[in-house]
């Protein structure tokens, strides 16, 4: 198999962003922003800031904006451009979307969640649970934080209607097997709920071929601006009743899940970063992800803890670890004082750090690697590390 080669240098080029001492392996929080998508928010503020369905020309153009970013955002989750809704932030969307389809939940009703979710993916049902009395179980996942199918399979019932689960764990990169679990979910007639925000930057999202019903993520952590992006099935979005006023759109079908105007000029950043993406292409960016992952793994000091798997396989670049004898918090001041930004705490992982038996404030370090980080960062990182251990 060929592998496209990354010129990490002319990809650095395009970021204003990167032309500092500073090494961001902080991604897993949100990634930096190439000029072009800067550029873009900027020059629909300046250009065609405008509510839609006016006959003048701002208006006119910011109507073409809107069509044109669902498309692009159609194209980006694989689905039809009817699928897609924005909004402010992928914890917005979510609850909106649960509470939608809570209109058809009954008490006794259960959810599955996983204990590498994302709290965004675990509390609009665990706030469900609180109001109508539906029952919310966690699936359980490995020692080494892989996940647990067999545990999946055994909660499984007729009263199953959900199965909630990430693309890849924001908190240990855990990235599973997302066929098996749409295939178990699907076998009981439940809806196979996905969380692609730490897989977006990684990865290619193809709801059609994963046969996902509802998928979440959000453009900033995939090099765009700070929003929300979902994808629902178009005859289960039909089947929900919104939350919504009632002069809204009805059509497209996932317009319907828009609270309000959308936030036009973050539309115009989103387009130019799925523009961008494409521009590179996922297989140098999944080559050099993996070849800076590996070289993190292998340079690892012996006094370091690391939480998950130990190899690039069935995991994205992200890595969760302790140093001997320091707090998470003392380990990310020092790096920082190296220029190097790194993460501490739970990152919103409760019940990760619960299952690893971490304390729920100060959890553990995180550093996540993405296409734009180089292996003399990299070097960096693991020297840092190293003064500590």
């Amino acid at each position: 198999m060929t592998t496209t080669m990354l010129d990490v240098a002319a990809v650095r080029s395009r970021y204003s962003a990167l032309q500092r001492p500073l090494a961001f392996f902080d991604g897993p929080g949100g990634t930096q922003c190439p000029d072009e998508v800067i550029d873009a928010v900027a020059a629909y503020m300046r250009e065609s800031n405008a509510n839609v369905g006016a006959p003048y020309e701002t208006s006119r153009r910011t109507d073409v904006l809107v069509a044109h970013a669902r498309r692009r955002a159609a194209d980006f989750l694989g689905c039809t451009d009817e699928e897609v809704a924005f909004g402010p932030s992928m914890t917005a969307l979510n609850f909106l979307l649960t509470r939608a389809l809570a209109r058809a939940l009954r008490q006794g009703e259960e959810v599955l969640v996983t204990r590498l979710d994302h709290d965004a993916n675990v509390s609009p049902w665990l706030e469900l649970q609180h109001d109508l009395g539906i029952v919310v179980r966690f699936v359980d996942v490995h020692d080494d934080l892989s996940l647990d199918y067999d545990d999946l399979e055994r909660q499984l019932s007729e009263r199953t209607r959900v199965v909630a689960f990430p693309v890849a764990a924001n908190s240990v990169g855990t990235a599973p097997d997302v066929r098996r679990i749409v295939e178990l979910a699907h076998s009981v007639g439940a809806l196979a709920w996905a969380d692609a925000v730490h897989y977006g930057p990684h990865g290619r999202i193809d709801v059609e071929a994963w046969d996902v019903d509802v998928l979440v993520c959000s453009p900033y952590k995939f090099f765009g601006p700070h929003m929300g992006l979902a994808f629902g099935k178009k005859d289960l979005l039909a089947s929900w009743r919104p939350y919504k006023v009632r002069p809204a759109a009805d059509q497209p079908v996932g317009h319907r899940f828009e609270l309000g105007t959308c936030q036009h000029e973050l539309l115009a950043g989103f387009v130019a970063a799925v523009d961008y993406i494409d521009s590179i292409g996922w297989d140098a960016i999944n080559g050099h992800e993996r070849a800076l992952g590996q070289r993190f793994l292998d340079g690892l000091p012996d006094d370091v803890t690391l939480y998950g798997l130990p190899t690039m396989d069935g995991r994205v670049p992200t890595f969760c670890f302790d140093v001997a004898g320091r707090g998470s918090e003392e380990v990310a001041v020092h790096l920082a004082s190296r220029d190097v930004a790194v993460w501490w705490g739970n990152y919103y992982a409760l019940e990760t750090m619960r299952k690893l038996g971490l304390d729920d404030y100060t959890g553990a370090v995180r550093a996540g690697i993405v296409h734009y980080n180089t292996t003399e960062e990299v070097d960096r990182l693991l020297a840092g590390i190293a003064e500590l251990a």
